[in-house]
């Protein structure tokens, strides 16, 4: 009966057959050193629990505002105006889940027909999100070194082009966008009337120097979408809790749509929100503890693999040269060694013969995963 046209578009996870096997295989009491997963192996900080706890008691547990607490909007919007010299208000923020925001912007702009310009490599959701609304995913190539190709994007924009969508630090190579790369696409977003949207929800995991945001960069927001969260920077990931930032009348059209799906972000997780943008000394915490791993992990992949150290994120992107397909190589590295990554072609084309292999996992488990991985790939 459920065979719409949106749903036959949209395709299962491409990972679902290796979560299979991994269960089938810790069924048998053998263990899967988990290399795959996308979120912190962190707790939420205990302060941000607490302040969630405190409201409950409290009796905040009903609805909120569709849009969200007036106090988290406004508090966010000021730290942003502090981080980036911006001049953003309280109307200038939606409170809404992450992923929900990438779906609540696509919603509001793209239409049947339409292209939507996502990255090759990019994260996997993009794709089934563009599809979901009927319209066209177009790829445009990031290089092994995170450079964009200005020639390319201008070609693969046309009258049906409604957005475009960059992720910076990208998941899955944790490469970064330059300042003059946001200036390129904030110019073409302007000059061709298309949306553009921002996936920074991996903005506060960096190593060098901090990521630039489009909020830097753009003039105004009117083709300006930023999407954010908590989930990546405080290991939140289940609260489900993040934020949109773009103009009044941009924020306005994505509410309604959230009015009439999901109502409102949960009350509880939004003052736990409230408590997270007091918890930079956590965050930072974090962040070190990833730069060690990254540091470590970088040293003991670069002996055997073509690799590129991570800027952003906790994941590596490393690069095998054998002419076997990314999935067939993670089912027998799963098979045979008992280690999960995911597959780099999940990402795109561009994403074949990589392996997306997470550094969020404790020092023991990444270390004895790599020996495996290297094993693997001794005997391939």
């Amino acid at each position: 009966m459920m065979k719409t046209e949106r749903l036959r578009s949209i395709a299962v996870s491409a990972t679902a057959n290796l979560l299979e096997i991994a269960s089938e295989i810790m069924r048998k009491g053998k263990e899967v050193i988990q290399l795959s997963v996308g979120e912190p192996d962190f707790p939420t900080p205990q302060r941000i629990i607490e302040a969630a706890y405190k409201a409950m008691k409290e009796g905040k547990t009903h609805y909120t505002p569709p849009a969200g607490i007036p106090e988290l909007r406004d508090k966010i919007a000021e730290k942003m105006n502090e981080k980036f010299h911006s001049s953003l208000n309280m109307k200038n923020v939606l409170i809404t889940p992450t992923k929900f925001g990438i779906f609540l912007s696509l919603s509001a702009i793209a239409e049947k027909g339409n292209n939507v310009l996502i990255p090759d490599p990019g994260w996997v959701s993009y794709r089934e999100i563009v599809r979901f609304n009927l319209a066209r995913e177009v790829r445009y190539s990031i290089s092994e070194d995170g450079k964009i190709n200005k020639d390319e994007i201008m070609e693969r924009i046309n009258k049906e082009t409604s957005a475009i969508i960059i992720n910076s630090p990208s998941n899955p190579t944790g490469e970064i966008l330059s300042k003059e790369d946001l200036k390129f696409f904030v110019d073409i977003a302007e000059d061709n009337r298309i949306l553009l949207i921002s996936d920074e929800v991996y903005s506060e995991i960096y190593y060098e120097e901090r990521p630039p945001s489009i909020l830097e960069i753009a003039n105004s927001l009117e083709n300006i979408v930023v999407v954010n969260g908590f989930s990546k920077s405080h290991a939140m990931t289940g609260w489900r809790v993040g934020f949109i930032i773009s103009s009044e009348e941009n924020i306005k059209s994505m509410n309604k749509i959230q009015q009439h799906t999901i109502t409102c972000t949960p009350s509880i997780s939004q003052y736990a929100a409230l408590k997270a943008l007091e918890c930079e000394k956590e965050v930072e915490e974090m962040r070190e503890i990833y730069r060690k791993r990254r540091d470590m992990g970088y040293s003991l992949l670069s002996d055997f693999m073509n690799i590129r150290k991570p800027r952003g994120t906790f994941y590596f992107f490393p690069r095998y040269e054998s002419e076997i397909k990314s999935s067939e190589v993670c089912e027998k590295l799963l098979r045979d060694k008992g280690v999960l990554v995911v597959p780099g072609s999940v990402f795109g084309e561009r994403g074949e013969n990589h392996l997306r292999i997470s550094f969020s996992v404790d020092e023991e488990k990444l270390i004895e995963g790599i020996k495996r991985i290297r094993e693997f790939f001794s005997t391939l």
